[in-house]
């Protein structure tokens, strides 16, 4: 099968490319996907899936087969913005090709992975590779900001959980295990309004803040010196509030970024948080992030999204490792992604057991001059096509 494979796949090269350019193109920011939506939609139809859905979130979802063992390939169309555009080297969204890589917003986040996603889904079905299993290749919308909801909104419209999620997310052609999980909270301090003529007369909030700031810095200092997998904070943004700017701040708000690992639960963090606010005034609450959809559904993320992991002697990474040993000559590198990703809900939050493989180097995401190898598109591909013989 392995010679088959590489076989079709190689004489689609130009046809993936061409269709990997044309996405990097569409402007697909999160929240802004139909064009991109219909425009998958389009091609998935085109190749013959068996069923193209678009569930009300803005999904879309190509079906192929109708066996009992269910697998989900999942990647995401939506993209974060550009706003450096005059440093870019290339139109971020040209699609141009250069030196073998294909640049542009998206290009390793994760159109690359939609493009191998999308085709492998085709060859599995020319390969007659689909015998017994249903193959769902999803490609999610609004995964920068709200990850996993896609995979928990999709599962749920159509009561379905899958046998096994493939999560295609850039990895340097690496197998990820799992990922650290995300949290986000947000720390009230209260003040004193006073005129700022007469700051006697006031508390200022954003002073009363630096205590509560110093902790969070020496935290994070003690995650960063850690050896190991350990876990991370950091204060990401700081917003106060005045009836006027001259006016003393009667409140200040910090949000902090913690990164999650094994053990990090809700009542872990909530302990963690009683120590950096002692002795204070100050409130919290872990932030939930609202938004609508291409479709104007509306979506909330509560932002704890606990971390993952898969064993590797579990039957999806065996697979995994096989599938790929077969096409390449060689075990694949295993690693964990220090990033968050739609894996959280299908693993962190459902319990499916989920991997990670994907084209591009994950470190260029949402950089300038962001690119992928076309190399690593063809041999995503291939890996995706080759992975449901063994599961």
């Amino acid at each position: 099968m392995k010679d088959k494979i590489k076989d079709f796949v190689a004489k689609m090269e130009s046809e993936i490319i061409k269709f990997a350019q044309d996405i990097v193109r569409i402007k697909s920011y999160t929240g802004e996907e139909k064009e991109i939506a219909m425009f998958v939609k389009d091609k998935m139809i085109e190749l013959g899936y068996d069923d193209v859905i678009v569930d009300k979130l803005g999904n879309v979802i190509g079906v192929i087969g109708n066996g009992e063992t269910k697998i989900l390939y999942d990647s995401h169309i939506d993209t974060v913005e550009v706003n450096d555009a005059k440093e870019w080297s290339v139109d971020p969204f040209g699609g141009e090709i250069i030196d073998g890589k294909i640049y542009g917003r998206g290009a390793t986040d994760m159109k690359a992975g939609v493009a191998a996603n999308v085709y492998a889904g085709y060859a599995i079905k020319k390969l007659g590779l689909d015998k017994g299993k249903t193959i769902y290749v999803s490609t999610s919308v609004m995964e920068e900001d709200y990850e996993g909801k896609a995979i928990e909104h999709f599962s749920e419209e159509y009561n379905m959980k899958p046998d096994y999620v493939i999560i295609c997310e850039p990895s340097s052609l690496k197998l990820a295990l799992g990922h650290k999980g995300r949290a986000v909270f947000r720390v009230d301090m209260p003040g004193v309004a006073a005129h700022g003529s007469a700051p006697e007369k006031g508390v200022n909030a954003i002073y009363k803040m630096k205590t509560v700031i110093d902790r969070v810095e020496e935290l994070g200092k003690k995650f960063m010196a850690m050896e190991g997998e350990k876990g991370a904070l950091a204060l990401t943004k700081i917003e106060s509030e005045a009836v006027s700017i001259n006016a003393i701040p009667d409140k200040c708000s910090a949000y902090l970024d913690r990164r999650l690992v094994k053990g990090e639960d809700e009542a872990f963090i909530e302990k963690e948080m009683e120590i950096l606010l002692a002795g204070t005034d100050a409130t919290w609450e872990t932030y939930d992030k609202i938004g609508k959809s291409w479709t104007g559904e509306e979506l909330i993320l509560h932002s704890f999204l606990p971390c993952w992991e898969i064993d590797k002697e579990s039957k999806l990474a065996k697979a995994s490792v096989e599938a790929f040993q077969e096409l390449n000559e060689k075990k694949p590198t295993m690693f964990k992604w220090d990033f968050c990703t739609n894996g959280v809900g299908s693993a962190g939050k459902m319990g499916i057991p989920t991997i990670g493989f994907g084209p591009g180097d994950p470190k260029l995401a949402h950089t300038r001059d962001e690119n992928c190898p076309i190399s690593d598109i063809i041999k995503a591909c291939e890996f995706y096509t080759n992975l449901v013989s063994y599961l």
